[in-house]
C-alpha cells in the first residue's frame, strides 16, 4: 500500500489562531493507527514500531518521530510522522500470530498543536478537564470531549498540546479554536 503524504489537510487553507498568548498550528500528515490488543504485543510492536506502548493509563511514549499514546486498557494509537514506506507490513509481520487488530487511521484523523501561555486557557474554553499540570502532567494523555468534538488530547510540554480528531470535524474544530482565541 502506498500512502499519499502529499494529500491536502483539512485545515491548510484555513486561518488557525496565531498570537503571542496562544497560538494553533496544523500538524504534518502522520502515519496512524489504532491498534488493540493484550500485553503479547508490546514487546513484538516495540521492535517493529520502534516504540513500546505505554502499559499505563492515559499516558504515552515517544522516540524520534514515532510516538504510541494510550487510549484504553487493550487500545493504543501509534503515530509515525516520519511516514515509512511498508510500516503497516512491519508492524503486522512483527504481530503475526498475536491476537490484535491493527487499523490505519491515517486519513481519516488530522492533528493540531497549541502552544503559547494561554493554550491551557485556550483548551478551557471546550474541554472539562483539570488541565492544570499537577493533574494533567505532560505526556498525559486522554480522550475526552472538546465542546461537541471527540479528541485525543496529549499534553506534550508545559504549554504545549496535540488535540488528534477526526477531519470530519476540522471546521468546527477550527471554529472552537478561534473563538476561544478571541478571549485574548
Amino acid at each position: 500500500m502506498t500512502l499519499d503524504t502529499a494529500r491536502h489537510g483539512p485545515l491548510e487553507d484555513l486561518n488557525l489562531p496565531l498570537s503571542p498568548q496562544f497560538r494553533a498550528s496544523l500538524e504534518p500528515f502522520a502515519q496512524r493507527f489504532v491498534l488493540r490488543g493484550e500485553a503479547a504485543l508490546l514487546a513484538p510492536l516495540a521492535a517493529a514500531f520502534g516504540v513500546a506502548p505505554p502499559a499505563g493509563p492515559l499516558s504515552s511514549a515517544s522516540t524520534g518521530t514515532r510516538s504510541a499514546l494510550w487510549l484504553g486498557p487493550d487500545e493504543w494509537l501509534l503515530i509515525a510522522e516520519d511516514c515509512p514506506p511498508g510500516l503497516e507490513e512491519a508492524i503486522a509481520a512483527a504481530l503475526d500470530g498475536v491476537f490484535h487488530s491493527l487499523v490505519d487511521v491515517s486519513h481519516r484523523q488530522a492533528a493540531v498543536m497549541l502552544a503559547g501561555p494561554q493554550a491551557q486557557e485556550a483548551l478551557g474554553f471546550g474541554v472539562a478537564l483539570d488541565l492544570d499540570l499537577p493533574a494533567f502532567p505532560v505526556g498525559m494523555v486522554a480522550r475526552t470531549m472538546f465542546v461537541k468534538a471527540e479528541i485525543t488530547l496529549w499534553r506534550r510540554g508545559e504549554r504545549n498540546w496535540r488535540i488528534e480528531f477526526a477531519r470530519s470535524f476540522a471546521g468546527y474544530v477550527r471554529e472552537l479554536l478561534l473563538e476561544a482565541a478571541r478571549g485574548f
